[in-house]
């Protein structure tokens, strides 16, 4: 198997639909209650982009890059409309905060923050738009002497940010993802029109 760095036609990936899923084991007490256990770290996200295809057009592009990919065999980038950034458009440098400098670490992984002061959940960001990434170092936004790993999201610093000073970034991102399904089931309604109802995705975890 492999990864593709290619990414699903976003024309038909807007009208898809889908979001995190998460794994949580409820076991029912005997005396009424409950007690809840969830067994992921991290959100797992599922989308279907069936409801993205309006043509046969779409249907064809779909069959193409479905053939490509080897049905599930290899994973592909996808854009989720709804949360593909970091903060705002175009990203800023401050949005996500990645970590503090100590004088000798160089490596940031990027991360999204969710919630805020319950129990945010920070999540990993493995596939940075190429060009998108931009860092700051206590506030003041870097030009130079960083790289950013386009397939793991590692922020690479030649010189360690000092003791104290907060690593920020702002970036936009893809989701990476494999078809769940080795079989399409295609439905010609006319002509020029194709129907697809089901194209399960889900996310590939790092």
């Amino acid at each position: 198997m492999a990864f593709h760095p290619v990414r699903f036609p976003l024309d038909i990936a807007l009208g898809a639909r889908g979001g995190p899923e998460r794994k949580t084991d409820v076991v029912q007490l005997a005396g009424g209650g409950e007690a809840r256990n969830g067994r992921w770290a991290q959100s797992r996200r599922r989308f279907n982009a069936g409801y993205g295809v309006k043509s046969r057009a779409d249907m064809q592009a779909v069959l193409h890059f479905f053939e490509e990919r080897r049905g599930r065999l290899h994973g592909f980038l996808w854009r989720d409309g709804l949360d593909h950034s970091s903060g705002g458009d175009p990203p800023g440098a401050l949005d996500q905060l990645l970590g503090t400098g100590d004088g000798a670490r160089t490596q940031f992984q990027l991360i999204k923050r969710y919630g805020a002061n319950f129990d945010p959940y920070l999540r990993p960001i493995t596939r940075p738009v190429a060009g998108s990434v931009v860092v700051a170092i206590a506030g003041v936004e870097q030009t130079g002497a960083w790289s950013c790993d386009g397939g793991t999201g590692m922020v690479q610093f030649a010189v360690a940010p000092g003791p104290g000073a907060a690593v920020t970034a702002g970036f936009l991102f893809d989701v990476p993802v494999r078809f769940d399904t080795d079989r399409l089931d295609v439905e010609l309604t006319s002509f020029d029109a194709a129907q697809l109802p089901d194209i399960p995705l889900v996310e590939i975890l790092p």
